[in-house]
């Protein structure tokens, strides 16, 4: 049940999240006054990316409540206020109804989901690696990427199939209202399975330990910075290459229509095709992240890909063919499915229970909102400007960054135990001790 309801409240979370960006050039003309369609896309995905903004102010406000009061509580609001907002989207009339009001309320819409989701990952990544025993937390930690990448297969394919089955003017006018009514639905579903989980043992546990820390958040917060500067370094790292996570999901298919001409939705159903591989690769590389270690087989080898493979995969997509296309969108999803696999547990394990969600909602989210955010508009922008091959430059810089600094990463899986909290600022988060016997189950201490 509580795997269940970890799994599913994320999938339903990120595909509410994903479809706004994958239909913003259908709805866009319909919601965002413009000169042209490329400007009307460009303030659809300026609204888009308002959501990213304020996840780190969700990041560093609420986080710290799911490290006190509990994981589930914060992770049922979470799936709600993205159901808000998933509604909210669905059932706005157009700009040429009620004018401005239009573009306002996909604004607030976006403001509820960025709260939403600037909640959610880290909660929902804490959670699930608690609750798997100590051999199977990169499985289990695994499932959270899974999810979301099942979540944004399951959204690339109704926009697919709603692209390609109406009419263009049946698309525009309502159609591409229909996959934000189903995650409105959906949202109602993963309240009710989140608001009936147990909370992670592990934070029961690390509760009873600090029963008498009554310190103001604001003071838990600048302990976090003081005594983890390291690990939150290389959190942010690990999460930095959802640049290229982002404008693989949400416009590369976009980025094939305005630049080659493809069919949007044959774009959209290539894309589907190569995040199904996503989906099962990430459980794999977490399942065998408990047998081999995490460090070097994954986070280093995925972004050594992207760095090697970016380029040249723009380049192919300028060639015709459904075939041509799914090539370079599988080979994309192969090298971020090693990467998803195993960093979701790595950071949960860079941090001790006490402020394991604080400590990955701060450097996550604020990525996430810098980098992850911005990937279609710059992408967008690159486009219009005619230079559309720095997309690809933009994505190797970030990580090749983050490579360099996956080279500090210390091994946090296979066979791996945490020494006890004790460990002075400026070596916390940096060192580790290997046993020899079975590792223990505790996670609380930093590494």
């Amino acid at each position: 049940m509580n795997i269940l309801a970890g799994t599913v409240g994320h999938f339903i979370e990120w595909y509410d999240w994903y479809i706004y960006g994958l239909l913003a050039a259908v709805f866009s003309s319909q919601i965002f006054p413009g000169s042209s369609p490329a400007m009307s896309l460009i303030s659809a995905l300026l609204t888009y990316a308002v959501g990213f903004v304020v996840r780190p102010l969700s990041g560093v406000i609420i986080s710290p409540l799911a490290d006190r009061y509990g994981r589930r509580v914060v992770m049922a609001v979470a799936v709600g206020g993205m159901t808000v907002g998933s509604l909210i989207l669905a059932l706005t009339p157009p700009f040429s109804a009620i004018g401005y009001a239009a573009p306002l309320l996909f604004l607030l819409a976006r403001v509820l989901q960025g709260i939403s989701a600037g909640s959610e990952s880290q909660s929902a990544i804490a959670y699930m690696v608690e609750n798997g025993s100590t051999d199977r937390r990169g499985l289990f930690g695994s499932l959270s990427n899974a999810a979301s990448g099942l979540a944004t297969l399951a959204a690339t394919g109704m926009g697919a199939i709603v692209t390609s089955t109406l009419s263009t003017h049946d698309l525009e006018t309502w159609g591409w209202r229909i996959p934000f009514a189903i995650g409105g639905v959906l949202g109602i579903v993963g309240m009710l399975l989140r608001s009936r989980a147990d909370e992670s043992p592990e934070f029961e546990a690390a509760v009873e330990d600090s029963a008498a820390d009554s310190k103001p958040e604001t003071l838990r917060l600048r302990e976090l910075l003081s005594r983890h500067p390291r690990a939150l370094l290389q959190t942010a790292a690990l999460s930095a290459p959802a640049v290229a996570y982002y404008t693989w999901a949400t416009f590369l298919p976009t980025y094939a229509h305005l630049t080659t001409g493809r069919d949007l939705g044959s774009a959209l159903a290539g894309n589907a095709i190569g995040l199904g591989v996503l989906v099962i690769i990430v459980p794999l590389c977490g399942a065998l992240s408990d047998r081999i270690g995490r460090r070097k087989p994954f986070p280093i080898i995925g972004a050594a890909g992207m760095v090697v493979l970016f380029y040249p995969l723009l380049l192919l997509l300028q060639h015709p063919g459904f075939g041509v296309y799914v090539t370079v969108t599988v080979s994309g999803w192969v090298v971020l499915a090693i990467w998803q696999g195993v960093y979701p547990t790595i950071q949960a394990e860079l941090f001790p229970a006490a402020v394991r969600v604080s400590g990955i909602g701060l450097a996550h989210q604020f990525v996430i909102a810098t980098l992850g955010g911005t990937a279609p508009l710059i992408a967008s922008s690159f486009v219009e400007s005619g230079h559309p091959m720095g997309v690809a430059v933009y994505m190797t810089a970030i990580v090749l960054i983050c490579l360099i600094v996956y080279l500090t990463l210390p091994e946090t899986g296979c066979q791996v135990t945490h020494t006890t909290d004790t460990t002075p600022p400026a070596a916390s988060g940096s060192q580790v001790m290997l046993s020899i016997t079975k590792p223990t189950a505790s996670t609380k201490d930093t590494p």
